[in-house]
C-alpha cells in the first residue's frame, strides 16, 4: 500500500537496492531493463508546489534540482505522496504495426484523463488508428480498422449487441470524414480533440452532434 511504500522511500538501504534495480540489474517495473530517464515525462503531480516539475523528463527535472535522476526521481515521489504521474517514452514502431495487423488484435488506449500533461493516446488513439494507420499507411483496410475498434474487441468481451450495426443492436455508433479524420492531440497539447468526428451516439444519444461535444451522459457501466 502507499504508507508501506512512502515508507520504503524514506528508509535508505531500501532506496540503495531501488537504485541497484532501476541502474543495474534492470527493474521489473522496466520490463528487465535498466531505466533510461530520458524517456520518461512527468505527466502530472498532486503536490501544486511541485508543478514545475510538469512536462519534463526525470533527467531533466533532475538537473534543475542539482541531483542525479534515480534520486530526483525518488524524492519526487515521495514528496508527492506517490501520486505522480508519468508517460514512458518506449516502443518499436515495426512491432505497432505487425500487432495491428493480426486477425485477432483489438485496438483499445490505456489512456489517462487527469494530469497536466496526460499522454495524448486519450484524446487520439482511435482517430489515429483510422487516419494514421489506415488511411494515411495503409496498415489496414478501413474495414478492418473498423472491425478492430469496434467488432472484435466486442465480440472477445462477450459482448453480442455492441460493436456491430444492425437491428436490435446497441446504437453505439461513429459517423467519421474517412478522408479528415484525424488524431490532433499532442504531447505538448494533450486534449485537442480529434478531427473528422462528426456525430457519436451511446446508447441511442448524441454524446458529439455535429463536431461538438454535448452534455449528454449515456454511457453505463457494461459487465462481460
Amino acid at each position: 500500500g502507499p504508507d508501506a511504500t512512502l515508507a520504503l522511500l524514506a528508509d535508505a538501504p531500501a532506496c540503495e537496492r531501488m537504485r541497484a534495480a532501476i541502474e543495474v540489474t534492470g527493474s521489473d517495473g522496466a520490463h528487465g531493463e535498466t531505466v533510461d530517464w530520458t524517456a520518461i515525462q512527468i505527466a502530472g503531480v498532486q503536490d501544486a508546489s511541485l508543478a514545475e516539475a510538469v512536462g519534463l523528463t526525470v533527467a531533466q527535472w533532475a538537473a534543475t534540482t542539482g541531483q542525479d535522476a534515480t534520486t530526483a526521481a525518488l524524492d519526487l515521489m515521495r514528496a508527492d505522496r506517490l501520486g505522480t504521474g508519468i508517460l514512458m517514452h518506449v516502443g518499436d514502431e515495426e512491432n505497432v504495426q505487425a500487432i495491428m495487423r493480426h486477425p485477432m488484435h483489438c485496438a483499445g488506449s490505456d489512456g489517462i484523463l487527469v494530469g497536466g500533461r496526460p499522454h495524448p493516446r486519450a484524446w487520439g488513439t482511435f482517430a489515429r488508428y483510422l487516419g494514421h494507420y489506415t488511411r494515411d499507411l495503409g496498415v489496414l483496410t478501413l474495414e478492418e480498422c473498423v472491425r478492430h475498434l469496434a467488432g472484435t474487441p466486442a465480440r472477445r468481451l462477450g459482448l453480442t449487441d455492441r460493436g456491430v450495426v444492425r437491428e436490435g443492436a446497441v446504437a453505439d455508433l461513429v459517423l467519421f470524414d474517412a478522408e479528415a479524420v484525424a488524431d490532433r492531440a499532442t504531447f505538448d497539447e494533450p486534449r485537442l480533440p480529434a478531427a473528422g468526428i462528426v456525430h457519436v451516439v451511446v446508447g441511442g444519444e448524441f454524446a458529439v452532434r455535429d463536431g461538438v461535444r454535448t452534455d449528454v451522459a449515456a454511457g453505463r457501466l457494461l459487465r462481460s
